[in-house]
């Protein structure tokens, strides 16, 4: 037998459980699966089936006080891994085996800059240092599509956007040319045209390095674009598994069938020329100084939202699409006053320009956020019951113990989870289940306007069209008025009434979201819309330079 035709990785009968006796939890249940060299395997499920754990276990990054293995082995290139001890997994970890995680915020440390970070791992598995580190750095991030990479060398984690830090953590992955990658919804994060250069970057790696890939997604659009084979699991399991073309075509399980027939249906909230004005900024800038020298005197600025006007009227959806770090997320928080901005910001007949934290309280309650990285946004320390209760503490001091608890009950029901976990910490849900966490907090005040910053971004397919439909519900119900973000054209076409698309600050072009859709004016907003829509088509040298 040719010996490249035995598997790289072999799982066989892995289980994974947490907690002890009664409160013992399985997570996966006797999943099994090899990868040869070259190949890639997808693993797609709903949040919470047990993917990330599977991944995790590979690596035995799990932790080991609250997890264990009732069954199973994990064969990698001849060695048991499961039986490694510390000493010889941290060696196959970072150098023959990577992994790129969902969150990038909470895998990149705060406190170091980005050169650091990739440097660390360079340094411990390859050697290198000064000035040869640094190359192999500036050539990785520019190979992730990271604009000017040696200006962020010395950026923190914190300076860069969210697709931004997440090519950063692709380029840790990649830094050691490693024999397979794990990639845990690598793209989450990222806008469409950079999603469709990274999935055609590590296509390329392959080829080139025969480099492995068990690649973790709740989108299967990229599934048919990427992968080999696919293994879909359910509750723990692999409820169904093969050749990618034969899964899709004539899908045997019922829950393959509703993955397959999941996607947010088009219904936005109607045009309301009629109604009154929500929000409306005119010529808002949001400008971040450059400091260089000693006396960190300013040399220029980063304009991040460089005269950007939007109105928006009530029950109405405004979309707000463009690349990562073309000021989407900025003009949200800048509108919410989160962070300071030039121009006006009128807010239901009241400016909001120039107002100090006391003074912006009273709107707080009929403003709210739903941030794109939940778990950055979730106090760990908090149980989910205290987080979604924490703002009706501040803006209804007098409401009653039970009346607080009703709200949280009730805004749990809303977003699809079960109010008996809300004593739960947000480390022990799914991504996909800290985010409708998170939107469970932002409607428990049952506020009139919400910047909806990715609220779908973690999410899989059955769930994003859920939330999508719960979104259009809940604005129906309550004539809420949304700011949606987000880089997922498909869910933006789903909800949103006008379209306003960004780029390096500015508003390239703006009207009702079905007419910019169905003829766009601009080559920026058809080369993006063509990425969405066809990633196999987008068009090269989309991406800001």
């Amino acid at each position: 037998m040719d010996a490249s035709a035995e598997p790289l990785l072999t799982v066989r009968d892995l289980s994974v459980a947490f907690g002890q006796g009664a409160r013992e939890v399985v997570a996966v249940d006797r999943v099994s699966f090899e990868i040869r060299r070259g190949e890639t395997v997808a693993l797609v499920g709903e949040s919470g089936s047990g993917k990330s754990v599977t991944a995790l276990s590979i690596m035995k990054l799990l932790p080991y006080t609250s997890a264990r293995h009732p069954s199973g082995r994990i064969h990698f290139k001849g060695r048991e891994l499961l039986a490694l001890p510390e000493d010889e997994i941290r060696r196959v970890r970072g150098d023959d085996i990577t992994i790129i995680f969902q969150e990038p915020m909470t895998s990149l440390n705060p406190l170091h800059t980005i050169e650091k970070q990739i440097g660390e791992i360079l340094l411990l598995h390859r050697g290198l240092v000064g000035a040869e580190a640094r190359a192999r750095i500036v050539d990785l991030l520019g190979q992730v599509g990271i604009p000017d990479p040696e200006s962020r060398l010395q950026s923190y984690p914190h300076q860069l956007s969210g697709g931004q830090r997440q090519r950063v953590m692709i380029a840790m992955a990649l830094a050691n040319e490693p024999d397979l990658l794990i990639a845990d919804e690598p793209t989450t994060a990222l806008d469409v045209t950079v999603q469709a250069q990274i999935l055609k970057l590590l296509k390329q790696l392959q080829a080139r390095l025969g480099m492995a890939m068990l690649f973790i997604t709740h989108d299967l659009g990229i599934v048919r674009k990427i992968a080999d084979r696919v293994c879909v699991m359910k509750e723990g399991r692999i409820v169904e598994h093969g050749e990618v073309a034969r899964v899709f075509q004539a899908p045997a399980h019922p829950y393959t069938r509703a993955l397959l027939a999941a996607e947010p249906k088009p219904d936005p909230a109607p045009l309301a020329p009629d109604q009154p004005m929500v929000i409306e900024t005119r010529d808002l800038k949001v400008w971040f100084p450059i400091r260089r020298g000693v006396l960190r005197k300013t040399v220029g600025h980063i304009k991040a939202v460089d005269g950007v006007s939007i109105a928006v009227r009530k029950g109405e959806t405004l979309g707000i699409v463009g690349e990562s770090g073309s000021g989407k997320t900025t003009l949200g928080l800048a509108i919410l006053r989160l962070i300071s901005s030039e121009g006006p910001i009128v807010f239901m007949g009241n400016s909001l320009a120039g107002l100090r934290f006391k003074e912006m309280r009273p709107f707080r309650r009929d403003m709210q956020i739903v941030f794109q990285d939940p778990y950055g946004s979730l106090s760990p320390r908090m149980s989910v019951s205290d987080v979604i209760e924490e703002g009706l503490w501040v803006h209804h001091p007098d409401m009653s113990e039970d009346e607080r608890q009703a709200r949280v009950v009730r805004a749990l029901n809303d977003v699809g989870l079960d109010p008996e976990t809300r004593f739960r910490y947000p480390h022990e849900f799914s991504g996909g289940q800290r985010q409708r966490i998170a939107v469970a907090r932002a409607i428990v005040l049952a506020p009139s306007f919400i910047v909806l910053d990715e609220p779908t971004s973690a999410l899989d397919m059955l769930f994003q069209s859920q939330m999508v439909d719960l979104l259009r519900d809940l604005q129906k119900r309550r004539n809420l008025t949304y700011l949606f973000i987000s880089h997922d054209l498909r869910v933006v076409a789903a909800l949103a009434s006008r379209l306003v698309v960004m780029r390096h600050g500015k508003v390239v072009e703006e009207g009702p979201a079905a007419e910019l859709f169905a003829d766009p004016k601009t080559g920026y907003t058809r080369a993006l819309f063509a990425a969405a829509f066809d990633l196999e088509t987008a068009p090269e040298g989309v991406v800001s330079q």
